[in-house]
């Protein structure tokens, strides 16, 4: 069974309670990838799921060594995490860019897709970081340097624009979404769906050997509202995702 290397998808939240005088903190932790592993597992593939603070150092940091896998998939995880490792921020140490690995693992015929969020692309603030990297350089589209976030409360309508398998027996009208990275023309003929005023929502193409693949906004909430993630489309839509990049779709 193919291999799905997916990273990203956590976050810890600390809460500070002010009551009266006296303040105490709390601290959860939480994980939204559930839903898109899911997809994937329905589609056939195993999954190795990396949450954001576990791939930070345990990321593969070789094109080799990605090897393993037949598709790498980025989830709201910002670029920083996979630069500063702890031998890198902490200890001052040489290693890999793992970005440029993952760059170099696709061009060698492996699969890869980032999913929106405020950690992706630009990301909120700028802070997702991924202009100008070599990530970039294997996506369908272009990324900001500044805040890429397109915040829609009101929900915008999304439509297809192309005909491709990623799209095959996907069923419209597909659920509003309530927000997405707003993303940077690179050839309008990758792009398979857009936004009621033409933004990209998800493209794809061949980079040299492999394939990559974009979607712009959230697979969860809160961008991706329950009822967009109970469609009845999201399954087939991200399983016939996972076909393509791990090159299975005829």
């Amino acid at each position: 069974m193919k291999k799905i290397l997916l990273a990203g998808e956590s976050w810890f939240i600390h809460s500070i309670h002010q009551k009266g005088f006296d303040t105490f903190n709390t601290c959860t932790y939480e994980e939204g990838g559930a839903t898109l592993i899911a997809a994937f597992q329905k589609a056939g593939y195993a999954v190795e799921y990396q949450p954001c603070h576990i791939a930070m150092n345990q990321f593969p940091s070789s094109a080799e060594a990605l090897g393993e896998y037949a598709a790498v998939v980025l989830s709201d995880i910002g670029s920083n995490t996979l630069l500063l490792s702890d031998e890198v921020f902490s200890r001052s140490e040489s290693v890999p860019n793992r970005l440029a690995a993952i760059a170099d693992y696709v061009r060698n015929g492996g699969g890869f897709a980032m999913m929106g969020g405020y950690m992706s692309f630009a990301g909120i603030e700028g802070k997702a970081k991924y202009s100008g990297t070599p990530i970039e350089g294997i996506l369908p589209v272009g990324v900001k340097e500044t805040d890429d976030r397109v915040e829609a409360p009101q929900g915008v309508a999304v439509e297809i624009v192309r005909e491709h398998g990623i799209l095959k027996g996907v069923k419209t009208p597909v659920p509003p979404l309530l927000g997405y990275n707003l993303l940077l023309e690179k050839d309008a003929a990758d792009v398979l769906v857009r936004t009621e005023s033409g933004d990209i929502i998800a493209a794809a193409k061949e980079v040299g050997k492999g394939r990559s693949f974009v979607f712009a906004s959230d697979i969860a909430p809160h961008w991706a509202p329950p009822q967009f993630v109970s469609w009845d489309g999201y399954d087939v839509l991200f399983g016939n995702v996972a076909r393509y990049i791990c090159g299975d779709m005829v």
